[in-house]
């Protein structure tokens, strides 16, 4: 018996301090050690993204460019971020779809539908992992696989995980998922790999209307902090104090 499915049948848990504190050690090594030569200092640095729902137009040209770089499984319903798209009708109801499991030609054939007059208004709330500054995934860990970096970003390393779900479970937003090619759990990772490297992440780069915006909250002349300052911010489930580091501007109440 592995050590892998020794954990799945007795499931052990360590103290969490202890666990975070090496494993945070341990994967700061090797994540940062291609890019020791450029003197990046990940105490200097507290990531975080800025939405501007007005701005997203559901081309889903971010979906498609977080697949490739990041090797999600092509199949849907695997996603480390998606647009969802919401539909405010006159009586109240409101309707929420997918619309990155559809693909290119279903999606060009909603636009070509007759516009329903019952609908008051639509638009593309662009979700993703939330990189909670206080995450539930890390704290229901056992085996401290999910961890959090120094700058800010919720990782998970592939090589200590035992796919229990127990992340994925406690994840409120739903930006989790178990990859069917390595048993293991997946999520967005601010592209971490090329963050560190000064580069933005996939998503950020490709969309066209720079509905996202990538930053450093500690840097106060950033764009991110800009948005922040200039905008009224929302984020999602602010009830739940995990404080997300994914802000909106202009999120519509209806969405959760």
């Amino acid at each position: 018996m592995n050590k892998r499915d020794f954990l799945k049948g007795a499931v052990l848990f360590f103290p969490a301090a202890g666990v975070l504190q090496a494993l945070a050690c341990k994967a700061e090594g090797k994540e940062l050690s291609a890019t020791a030569t450029t003197g990046y200092d990940p105490t200097q640095h507290w990531y975080g993204m800025g939405v501007d729902v007005d701005k997203c137009i559901g081309c889903n040209r971010c979906v498609e460019a977080c697949k490739a770089e990041n090797g999600v499984p092509d199949e849907p319903f695997y996603f480390r971020t998606w647009i969802e798209r919401y539909s405010i009708y006159a009586d109240g109801e409101v309707k929420v779809e997918c619309i990155s499991t559809k693909t290119p030609e279903q999606r060009l054939a909603d636009q070509s539908e007759p516009i329903d007059p019952s609908v008051l208004r639509t638009f593309f709330v662009p979700k993703l992992c939330n990189q909670c500054a206080n995450p539930p995934c890390v704290q229901v860990c056992p085996v401290g696989a999910t961890f959090q970096t120094t700058d800010g970003v919720v990782l998970v390393d592939e090589k200590r995980c035992i796919g229990c779900r127990y992340c994925i479970q406690a994840c409120p937003y739903g930006a989790r998922y178990l990859n069917p090619n390595t048993r293991t759990a997946d999520k967005c990772t601010f592209c971490y790999h090329r963050v560190t490297k000064g580069l933005l992440p996939a998503c950020v780069e490709v969309c066209p209307t720079e509905a996202r915006i990538f930053g450093d909250l500690k840097a106060r002349a950033d764009r991110l902090v800009r948005f922040q300052r200039q905008n009224e911010i929302s984020v999602l489930k602010p009830d739940l104090n995990t404080e997300p580091k994914v802000r909106y501007a202009k999120l519509d109440g209806e969405v959760r």
